[in-house]
């Protein structure tokens, strides 16, 4: 298993889970497990998924797909 959730895509707004003080963020980038995400007060960063599971805010997009 990668650790990376294959719907997590560009324009994805997530929340990570143990930065809350972050805020929300954007996904801008998806490689592979690395997800870099714009977030309000925490700048961008790029995060491990296999060891932060970013959480979905806005709709998760496999609903969109069904």
């Amino acid at each position: 298993m990668s650790g990376s959730d294959p719907f997590l895509e560009p324009g994805v707004v997530v929340r990570h889970p143990g930065r809350e003080d972050w805020g929300l963020g954007q996904v801008q980038s998806v490689a592979g497990r690395k997800v870099t995400v714009n977030f309000q007060d925490g700048g961008k960063q790029v995060i491990d998924t296999a060891i932060v599971p970013l959480a979905f805010v806005s709709n998760d997009p496999r609903s969109a797909r069904r």
